[in-house]
């Protein structure tokens, strides 16, 4: 699979190309975007089953594979070693799904990933690795959490990892296939989770007085698989794209506390115990329908390159649609950006 940049005018936009993986085969056609924006290859091939990628500060984009391998672009060109290979269970959407950099990066070297572990029982974890340039230090896995032992289905793993304004790591985790792991803090399944840098519970997470043991880490529930999620840079507002079973898929508002419905409802909903989505589209294969969201991004650059009107936008986009759309979070409505994208993530996102 090959990654393409967005440009405005032909100017590269770098962090907007973590809006979401362009993958595509290098015979496929362009995309079908506004005037003024182009797309261009970045590297080479980086391997099969991409499913998360984020950017060092420095600005080199790191590439998580589904077979355990974190590749590196470097300066626009794709590095010969990875830089770690892990060994992991890759069936199903198990594998390697999130990566982030320690809001310190430059001087400790920090790296987390989230992945799924290889001997029995297995499991997913995150687990934090430092850097020497563009490898990892041999013997520098330090685990930070370990969640709950996986049953025979491969789906629902979630594996989105970022750390909020606060310091703090944010993990998304899906329940597993098994909806009533989202409503219970009796274990990690199904929920939005937070940890310090070390691991440890912070001491003002919500249920930190009412579950127990590392369950303390539950930040949000009542989600069904938060594959992606996004902070908002300069708010720190959060929004979670919860992937939906047979009716509808949801932009979530992150509230700490919050309980999300699932498996009790899916979209909309008026019950007073539940957090509605902000925003949630149906299932087909319209311009404005899908399948499955697997990405999203805030517009807020340091350094404005797009059109003044895209600022403050959340740019999200669905699996089987092959769009991406814009999302206004000062009226929850949304509106067309791309379309024809032929994204060819085999990862997928647990529809």
């Amino acid at each position: 699979m090959i990654i393409k940049w967005l440009s405005w005018r032909g100017t590269r936009v770098v962090g907007v190309a973590a809006i979401i993986l362009l993958l595509r085969a290098p015979a496929l056609g362009a995309a079908t975007l506004p005037a003024g924006f182009t797309e261009a290859q970045v590297g080479s091939n980086v391997g099969s089953s991409p499913a998360a990628m984020a950017f060092a500060p420095d600005g080199r984009l790191f590439v998580c594979l589904q077979g355990g391998q974190l590749r590196v672009i470097k300066n626009g060109a794709l590095l010969a070693a990875s830089f770690i290979t892990l060994t992991v269970t890759s069936d199903g959407e198990r594998g390697l799904p999130g990566v982030a950099f320690d809001s310190n990066f430059s001087a400790n070297n920090f790296v987390y990933l989230y992945y799924t572990t290889s001997t029995s029982p297995v499991h997913n974890r995150v687990s934090r690795f430092t850097a020497n340039g563009d490898v990892a230090v041999a013997g520098s896995e330090t685990v930070l959490l370990d969640l709950d032992n996986l049953s025979s289905a491969t789906n629902h793993n979630g594996g989105a990892i970022h750390f909020g304004p606060d310091g703090k790591l944010y993990i998304g985790v899906g329940e597993n296939a098994n909806g009533s792991n989202a409503q219970t803090l009796g274990n990690l399944l199904g929920k939005m989770l937070r940890i310090n840098t070390d691991g440890t519970i912070p001491a003002d997470n919500p249920f930190v007085n009412t579950a127990t043991r590392v369950n303390r880490a539950i930040w949000a529930l009542g989600l069904r698989n938060p594959y992606t999620f996004a902070f908002q840079p300069g708010t720190g507002r959060l929004f979670i794209d919860d992937v939906g079973q047979s009716t509808w898929e949801e932009i979530d508002d992150g509230v700490v506390g919050s309980n999300y419905g699932w498996p009790i409802t899916e979209g909309p909903t008026t019950d007073p115990r539940f957090r509605s989505p902000i925003f949630s589209y149906g299932h087909g294969t319209s311009s404005t329908t899908g399948c499955a969201i697997i990405g999203g991004a805030f517009y807020n650059p340091a350094a404005n390159q797009f059109p003044a009107s895209y600022v403050g936008k959340y740019f999200f986009a669905d699996l089987c649609s092959g769009w991406i759309r814009l999302l206004d979070p000062s009226n929850n409505s949304a509106s067309d950006f791309a379309s024809g994208i032929a994204i060819s993530c085999r990862f997928g996102a647990g529809t």
